[in-house]
């Protein structure tokens, strides 16, 4: 029987087998290739430090609120999950055994969906030839990374400092110099990371361990500071260090996901006194886009696909590591305990 992979608790990963029922008409069922893990959302759920943790959020009030109605656990993990079609129900049109899908969806061994279906990234369609797993497995990062540069409003010319080089930074610092971005400066304390960055576009690259970062950005500026500073590492001291980088009235765009307090943030500083605007990016959880309806998650997507398909959005270097599925708690435990060992870390079946 095939399996799929649950969080138990903090820390425990457990398989459950289920059973492939029937195709019903209109339904697709393909078998998975590749799913990615997400070293944000993913490990805080992995770590039990996520606010769904402790608290329910109320989508009426768009409030967390204290207690939760019921066990979170077991649950799903993943997003990222690539597979091959493998049986096409009655009724359904344009898929053929042999399409290639990416889904929204938890890591497990197959999955079967209704055609055109609409998830979070819009209706469910085959990859378009050409985009291989390899690179169809960061679509959704790739529409994390785009909806932050939509929400930064990068201007042709600006100066732009993306903090934290995972795969959404890595992803953001080409989109940004795609959208005009005169310089580019790329900050993370890992050296591997840093040299992806200079070789996919970005101008400069810093370590926050061997420098005061918002200086050298300051003073290399002629109007100093960054325009624009994007922070996705999801850390509050990069938070702050991208407040500190911008010039005066500049624009912060947080596409992190923060846990906890925020020790590290001191908004009496720099981002009271330099009157900086700071920008929420979120493009889930019913947040729509801030030019809806002209924009919405589905044409982040096919945007993010078409970008991908055309080498436009290159992942070279970005997998560093493949894991048999059967091995899936290994992977996580590499993700969290070696963070400087890792980019980008796939499941494969």
């Amino acid at each position: 029987m095939p399996q799929e992979l649950l969080l138990a608790g903090p820390y425990d990963l457990q398989f459950r087998s289920y059973e492939k029922a029937p195709l019903k008409p209109g339904e697709v069922r393909a078998h998975a290739v590749l799913s990615g893990i997400s070293h944000g959302t993913e490990l805080n759920l992995y770590r039990g430090t996520s606010p769904f943790d402790q608290k329910r959020f109320d989508p009426d009030l768009r409030l967390f609120v204290e207690g939760t109605e019921r066990s979170s656990y077991p649950m799903g993990l993943g997003y990222e999950w690539v597979g091959r079609v493998t049986e096409v129900g009655a009724q359904v049109e344009n898929w053929q055994v042999g399409d290639l899908v990416h889904l929204p969806f938890n890591h497990r061994e197959t999955h079967t969906f209704v055609a055109g279906r609409r998830t979070s990234f819009g209706p469910i369609v085959p990859l378009p030839p050409g985009l291989e797993p390899e690179r169809g497995i960061v679509l959704a990062l790739a529409g994390v990374a785009l909806q932050a540069v939509h929400d930064a409003h990068v201007k042709l010319g600006d100066r732009v400092a993306v903090f934290g080089l995972g795969t959404i930074g890595l992803l953001t610092v080409q989109l940004v110099r795609l959208n005009g971005a005169a310089w580019v400066d790329a900050v993370d304390p890992l050296p591997t990371r840093r040299t992806l960055a200079k070789a996919l576009g970005a101008d400069r690259a810093l370590d926050p361990g061997e420098c005061d970062v918002g200086r050298e950005i300051k003073a290399a500026s002629p109007h100093h500071g960054a325009d624009v500073a994007i922070e996705v590492s999801g850390h509050y001291p990069g938070l702050h260090e991208a407040i500190r980088s911008v010039r005066m009235a500049g624009t912060v765009v947080a596409a992190g996901y923060y846990q906890g307090s925020g020790t590290a943030l001191r908004l009496g500083e720099e981002w009271h006194h330099n009157r900086v605007t700071m920008i929420s990016s979120m493009g889930v959880w019913g947040c729509p886009h801030r030019d809806h309806p002209a924009w919405d998650r589905g044409r982040i997507h096919e945007v993010a696909t078409e970008l991908l398909r055309t080498g436009q959005l290159r992942t070279d270097g970005f997998i560093t590591h493949r894991i048999p599925f059967a091995r899936a708690p290994e992977a996580y435990e590499r993700i969290d305990r070696h963070p400087e060992q890792v980019v980008k870390v796939v499941l494969t079946y």
